[in-house]
């Protein structure tokens, strides 16, 4: 679902932490600190973040720096069932490292002017998230098959929904109850 054009959405570059201060002090120290954006936020051209807020730790290893990150994140997102758009709260939980130097190797790195940035991290994470099947809420009735109305908001017309007639017979039983 995309925003209106009169939304205001903040630029990924806010989700850059500069970790130069870590880098300086060497391995075994950390920062705890809480990662609270309360605004709409561009992760990526397929992303918007309503809103994320959570624990963040940054620990140096020798390595580079271990991003560990337990955030709740609103995106927007539609119910599987009757296509109704909803926010949806979806659960981060992270625990990557960021090698300096950069290396070929590795996916995620500290850049050259001491960031690290966590935008791309969060786009892979939810988006796995949202993988799941979306309800707006756990009983939603969803659309009737056969007219398409939204079964939440109104009663379907129908008649008693026809049935596959390969399964007339178990409709029988079920008649004999």
């Amino acid at each position: 679902m995309t925003k209106p054009p009169n939304l205001h959405l903040l630029p990924s570059r806010v989700l850059r932490v500069n970790v130069g201060f870590l880098l300086s002090e060497g391995p075994a120290h950390h920062q705890d600190s809480r990662l609270d954006i309360p605004d709409p936020i561009r992760v990526a051209d397929d992303l918007i973040i309503n809103h994320i807020s959570g624990p963040l730790r940054l620990s140096r290893a020798k390595e580079g720096i271990l991003v560990q990150l337990q955030a709740q994140a609103g995106v927007d997102d539609v119910c599987s069932r009757c296509l109704t758009p909803f926010e949806r709260t979806v659960l981060v939980e992270v625990e990557e490292l960021y090698a300096h130097p950069a290396s070929d190797f590795t996916e995620f790195s500290v850049g050259g002017d001491n960031n690290l940035d966590l935008a791309p991290l969060l786009r892979a994470e939810i988006l796995i998230a949202l993988d799941e099947k979306a309800l707006c809420y756990l009983d939603c009735r969803g659309l009737c098959s056969t007219c398409g109305v939204n079964l939440n908001e109104e009663s379907c017309t129908c008649a008693n929904h026809a049935i596959d007639p390969r399964l007339a017979k178990l409709r029988q039983l079920l008649d004999l109850s």
